[in-house]
């Protein structure tokens, strides 16, 4: 698939679908903002704290109508700012469909030399602050009889570990299990819950290597596509997985990684 299909007039699969993303306002949360407002959704984006990233994700939404839109600040981590959160969204927009969990960080430090502190924060964000938003709009699409849909943002490092980063792979790990048992859980009551697995995304998180031309070759040399995806890729694939295009899959990974998680260094056969 072409980079150039990111910038592609998508249609109006997600029309009349309300969305709350977390971790919206830039990276691959803002391209999936952007991607559901331009397939016709209503988007209630998500961040820490207010930022000028924030009020301009907000801002570039396309306005189907005004004040369509909204951000919210909350910490994912925290119990009583997601209830707010989930509540006022629902207050707002009349209730949710589909949830986004996007939210998410990374703590690079040596495994032994990582603290506790460290290492918790990591999967408080990661993975508790995905389970309370899971529970709070679980909450509601059970007392609302809504068949929503649920999209967690994985990692390739949830199969592929990342040393250094132990806090980061571990929480991945755990989410994929959330996904699973969640998607299960609910399927019969026709709730769906499928998760995105991006590898190497050209995103400001990423600027470090993507923008220095040694780094970036270094890691384009381990990905069998040989280049590094897009936020706008990774949001393509969020809006499918959000319309009833996918509405006979749950409990699934995608992977969306150039291939990274087929081991390229096994391309050639050196092992036997």
């Amino acid at each position: 698939m072409s980079a150039d299909l990111g910038v592609m007039r998508p249609g109006m699969r997600l029309g009349g679908l309300r969305v709350l993303i977390t971790g919206g306002a830039q990276g691959i949360g803002r391209a999936i903002a952007r991607r559901f407002a331009d397939e016709g959704a209503r988007v209630a984006i998500n961040d820490l704290r207010e930022s000028a990233a924030l009020t301009e994700t907000l801002a570039s939404l396309t306005p189907v109508a005004a004040g369509m839109h909204r951000a919210f600040v909350a910490d994912v981590a925290n119990e009583a700012a997601v209830s707010q959160m989930v509540g006022d969204v629902i207050r707002d927009f009349g209730g949710i469909d589909v949830l986004v969990n996007n939210a998410g960080i990374q703590v690079a430090a040596a495994s032994d030399a990582m603290t506790l502190e460290q290492f918790d924060r990591v999967l408080s964000v990661n993975l508790r602050g995905t389970f309370l938003c899971c529970r709070a709009v679980l909450r509601h699409f059970l007392a609302a009889g809504i068949k929503g849909t649920i999209l967690n943002t994985n990692s390739v490092h949830a199969v592929v570990p990342k040393p250094g980063f132990l806090g980061y792979s571990v929480s991945k790990g755990g989410l994929g299990n959330l996904t699973r048992t969640l998607a299960l859980e609910y399927a019969g009551r026709g709730i769906r819950v499928n998760e995105v697995a991006p590898g190497a995304i050209a995103t400001p998180i990423n600027a470090g290597w993507v923008d220095d031309p040694k780094k970036r070759e270094a890691v384009e040399r381990h990905i069998p596509m040989a280049r590094v995806g897009t936020a706008e890729e990774v949001a393509g694939l969020f809006a499918f997985l959000a319309s009833d295009e996918a509405a006979y899959i749950t409990g699934q990974t995608f992977f969306i990684d150039g291939g990274l998680n087929l081991y390229a260094d096994f391309a050639q056969n050196w092992s036997s």
